[in-house]
């Protein structure tokens, strides 16, 4: 396997990590979530929760059938909060911070586009449809915030 999918693939599977945690942190969260606005605020996490699992099977996807790698079976840190406040702000920030590790992972597959003759156009694609995404968990929560 050359360096340049080494890389990724070691990097995708923190990626991979990020995603398992935050899923299961956003199912724990969900149950967390009391007050008449609850059914919404859990709701509205499950549905994050769904995408986080989309995202692990896209990462998996990639590490496994495109760059020839092990994925992942762990875990990334999670996070504890009980009040909707914290798990709001806790979320918002993990957000934020799997966006700033993934436009690294996407900037590296745009700087290896010829060592990744016939992954490149899928890679890219896929990761920034995950940054879309991860975007959009980030407007979302900001506005449940009132940020």
């Amino acid at each position: 396997m050359a360096d340049v999918k080494k890389e990724l693939v070691k990097m995708l599977n923190r990626a991979l990590e990020l995603e398992h945690a935050a899923r299961i942190q956003y199912l724990a969260h969900a149950e967390l979530i009391k007050g008449e606005k609850a059914e919404k605020i859990t709701e509205r996490l499950k549905e994050i929760a769904s995408d986080e699992q989309k995202h692990e099977e896209k990462f998996r996807n990639l590490i496994g059938n495109y760059l020839g790698g092990e994925p992942s079976m762990s875990l990334a840190e999670t996070h504890r909060a009980k009040s909707l406040k914290d798990i709001l702000d806790v979320n918002l920030k993990g957000e934020k911070d799997a966006i700033d590790f993934y436009k690294q992972i996407y900037q590296k597959v745009l700087d290896s586009k010829k060592e990744l003759q016939y992954e490149f156009e899928t890679l890219e694609h896929e990761i920034r449809h995950v940054i879309t995404d991860e975007q959009e968990h980030v407007v979302e929560l900001s506005l449940l915030l009132g940020l």
